[in-house]
């Protein structure tokens, strides 16, 4: 994928990074280039939410609470991501806050705000849940 990233984390400029620089690089190469905190991973896997990579959404869910399968809403964009808080917990648990704006099929809006619960696992982070708030 070319341009801006998904995920919209903006660089030292203030302009939104591009895609191979910030969350392409984990998506397209989750074995050789893990995400180094929570908040690098949840973006990346808003990222493979809009691009629907359910392989790496997959892979970066924790084993105790992956399903076996996804299924992509037929028509659904996702519309922007503001994270409102990374809160790490030691150096192997995290919180992720964040809203996620949306529009369905139908042309209704709506918003995702969740904390999202992380763990590391040999040297790789990983979904586990997620409190919708």
């Amino acid at each position: 994928m070319e341009g801006d990233c998904p995920c919209g984390r903006t660089g030292a400029r203030g302009r939104v990074r591009p895609y191979d620089e910030c969350c392409g690089r984990f998506v397209e190469d989750f074995e050789g280039t893990p995400a180094p905190d929570a908040e690098a991973l949840m973006r990346s896997r808003y990222t493979a939410f809009v691009l629907q990579r359910a392989d790496y959404l997959l892979a970066t869910w924790h084993a105790s609470t992956r399903p076996a399968a996804l299924d992509f809403e037929p028509g659904l964009r996702w519309l922007g991501l503001q994270v409102r808080a990374h809160l790490p917990d030691g150096a192997s648990h995290a919180q992720v806050e964040f809203v996620a704006r949306m529009r369905h099929a139908s042309g209704r809006a709506s918003r995702l705000a969740e904390r999202s619960r992380f763990v590391r696992e040999g040297g790789r982070w990983y979904y586990v849940d997620g409190e919708l708030g």
